[in-house]
C-alpha cells in the first residue's frame, strides 16, 4: 500500500524556506542563559474564588513575597470576553505562522490572561516547531484533550492547522461550558471521543483522502458514529454563550481534514468577531442561541 498522501499548508508554507538557516536550524543555535526564577513556595496561606494565595522566598535575598495564582477564568467570561480573547489569540497564532512558527501545544494551561488589563500571552513555546513543506514531524505533541486527529492517526505532514484544531477545542469549551470538551482517557479512547461527535463516515473520508491506514486497535473501538449536530450540547447553563456564528466558526475549526480548517487570518474574519472589531460589547440576549426541544447529548 502507498504511503500517505503529502499535504502543505495554505498559507506561510514558504515563511522558513525564504529566510536563512539560522533562523530555524535551532539545533545549532547555542543559548545563552540568564537567571532562572529565583522564588519558591513556602506554605498556602488562603484562597479565593478565582486565586489561591501563597508565601513564596526569594532564594537569593531571602526577601518573602506573596504569590497569588489565579485559577480557570472559563467560568466568569463573558460572552464578548470570550469573543475577545480568542481574537487576541488568533493575533498570536497568526503572528507565529507567518513566522514559519507552529506552537503544536495550544490549550487554556498556555494561555494567560490579565483580566483587568485586558491582555493575553500565549506561553510554553517548548514544543514548538518550524514548518516546511512536506516534512514528517513528531506526532507526540499537544496535551491529549486538544490533539488534532492528524495526530492521533498518525499522520505526520501536519501544518499550522494543527494549532486551529486545538484553538477550536477551546473555543467549545468555553462556549458550551465543558473543560475539556473532548475528554479521552488515552490516545485511542480521544480519537473515539472526537468521532462520536464529529462522525465515524467523515473519518473514513479524511483517511481515504490521505491515504492514511489506521492502526487495527481503533476497528473495534470505533464502530459506527452519526455526527451530533453542534445544537445537541446547548443546555440552559450554557445558552447565553452559544450562538449561531460561534457553531459556525466551530464548525469550521473542528474539522477531520486540516487542509479545510479555517487559518488563522481566516478565522479572525469571521462574523462571531465582528463585535470585537467593532467594540461593542454584546447585550445579555444579543446573539444567544435557543435551546431545540429535540436535542440530546
Amino acid at each position: 500500500m502507498p504511503g500517505p498522501v503529502s499535504s502543505k499548508a495554505r498559507v506561510y508554507a514558504d515563511a522558513n524556506t525564504v529566510k536563512s538557516k539560522d533562523y530555524w536550524d535551532y539545533e545549532a543555535h547555542v543559548p545563552s542563559w540568564s537567571n532562572q526564577d529565583n522564588y519558591q513556595l513556602v506554605r498556602k496561606l488562603g484562597r479565593g474564588k478565582y486565586s489561591e494565595v501563597f508565601e513564596a522566598i526569594n532564594i537569593n535575598s531571602n526577601d518573602r513575597v506573596v504569590v497569588k495564582i489565579l485559577k480557570d477564568l472559563y467560568q466568569r467570561l463573558t460572552d464578548f470576553d470570550i469573543r475577545f480573547y480568542l481574537y487576541e489569540l488568533l493575533k498570536a497564532l497568526d503572528y507565529s505562522h507567518s513566522m514559519g512558527i507552529m506552537h503544536r501545544d495550544v490549550k487554556p494551561h498556555n494561555v494567560m490572561i490579565d483580566h483587568q488589563m485586558r491582555k493575553l500571552r500565549l506561553i510554553d513555546w517548548g514544543l514548538a516547531e518550524f514548518y516546511h513543506p512536506a516534512q514528517e514531524y513528531n506526532v507526540r505533541v499537544a496535551s491529549r484533550s486538544y490533539k488534532g486527529p492528524e495526530l492521533l492517526v498518525d499522520y505526520q505532514m501536519y501544518d499550522y492547522s494543527l494549532d486551529m484544531w486545538s484553538l477550536g477545542c477551546m473555543l467549545a469549551s468555553m462556549i458550551f461550558q465543558k473543560e475539556p470538551f473532548f475528554h479521552g482517557q488515552d490516545n485511542y479512547d480521544q480519537l473515539v471521543r472526537i468521532a462520536k461527535v464529529l462522525g465515524t463516515e467523515e473519518l473514513s473520508s479524511y483517511l481515504n483522502k490521505y491515504h492514511i491506514e489506521l492502526d487495527t486497535r481503533f476497528k473495534d473501538l470505533l464502530g459506527q458514529q452519526t455526527r451530533k449536530r453542534w445544537e445537541n450540547f446547548v443546555q440552559p447553563e450554557n445558552q447565553h454563550l452559544v450562538s449561531p456564528e460561534a457553531l459556525d466558526l466551530l464548525d469550521k475549526l473542528l474539522c477531520y481534514d486540516h487542509q479545510q480548517r479555517l487559518t488563522a487570518q481566516e478565522a479572525m474574519e469571521h462574523p462571531y468577531f465582528y463585535p470585537v472589531l467593532k467594540g461593542q460589547p454584546l447585550s445579555n440576549s444579543e446573539g444567544a442561541l435557543a435551546i431545540s426541544s429535540s436535542t440530546t447529548t
